[in-house]
């Protein structure tokens, strides 16, 4: 069973930095796509970046742009998020979440894997 688990959020000031992990189990993830999402309650889920199995492909959304870059640890099956010059409106829940069909995408309809989340606070 594919098992997704976030870790790394917390409580940070404007203008600070964060990284995110997302540990990946009981699956082949050099064939995924992994994805990060953020969602704030009452809106939709927000795409912010993907990147392919072998980790050398990368898709930004345009809340990701500039601030956000996402990566991989082959060797550990573990992606990462790390944000800088974290805003207030950055505050949200954030997911990864994997496409095992193998392809990058924005639209969180095609991710059919999904970590728990974990709560980013950034005071102003």
């Amino acid at each position: 069973q594919v098992q997704l688990v976030e870790s790394g959020g917390g409580l940070v000031q404007t203008g600070g930095s964060l990284r995110l992990s997302c540990a990946g189990s009981g699956g082949t993830f050099n064939l995924y796509a992994m994805g990060w999402f953020r969602q704030v309650p009452g809106k939709e889920r927000e795409f912010l970046a993907s990147i392919s199995g072998s980790g050398g492909t990368t898709y930004d959304g345009d809340s990701a742009k500039g601030r956000f870059t996402i990566s991989k640890d082959n060797t550990k099956n573990t992606y990462y998020l790390q944000m800088n010059s974290l805003k207030p409106e950055d505050t949200a829940v954030y997911y990864c979440a994997a496409n095992r069909r193998g392809f990058l995408s924005g639209w969180a309809t095609e991710y059919d894997v999904w970590g728990q989340g974990t709560q980013v606070t950034v005071s102003s």
